[in-house]
């Protein structure tokens, strides 16, 4: 099942075991997905919340974007994996890490609200 196609058609709201019978996500469900298949496995497996800059990419490069992924303990440390690049990115900026989701949420609120604007920039340093 190619899941890849469709990855950015998903409305985040996804059941990790809907992902897989959907198709579809995006990259917080695909973390769920993968976290969940890691601890069937009896592998220790936390969640992450950051950005991901367009430091390090190639031009034209993608724009940065706030993303999910997840951290599995082997062999004694914790080694970081992506369920939904299907490439390495250099800048990666960990905000948050939980057991999953409802653990490392970009943001919370509470009662009736807007964002206005919300402006990030990162600058590699030499």
């Amino acid at each position: 099942m190619d899941m890849s196609a469709r990855l950015y058609a998903g409305e985040g709201d996804a059941h990790r075991i809907a992902v897989p019978r959907r198709a579809t996500g995006v990259c917080r469900d695909f973390a769920h997905l993968a976290i969940a298949l890691c601890r069937c496995m009896n592998i220790p497996a936390r969640c992450c919340s950051g950005y991901l800059s367009d430091i390090g990419e190639t031009r034209p490069h993608p724009p940065g974007d706030f993303a999910a992924w997840m951290e599995i303990f082997l062999a004694g440390e914790w080694h970081m994996f992506d369920p939904r690049n299907k490439k390495p990115r250099f800048a990666r900026i960990l905000i948050a890490r939980g057991r999953d989701a409802a653990d490392v949420p970009l943001n919370q609120t509470f009662g009736q609200n807007t964002l206005t604007e919300f402006n990030v920039w990162t600058d590699e340093l030499a």
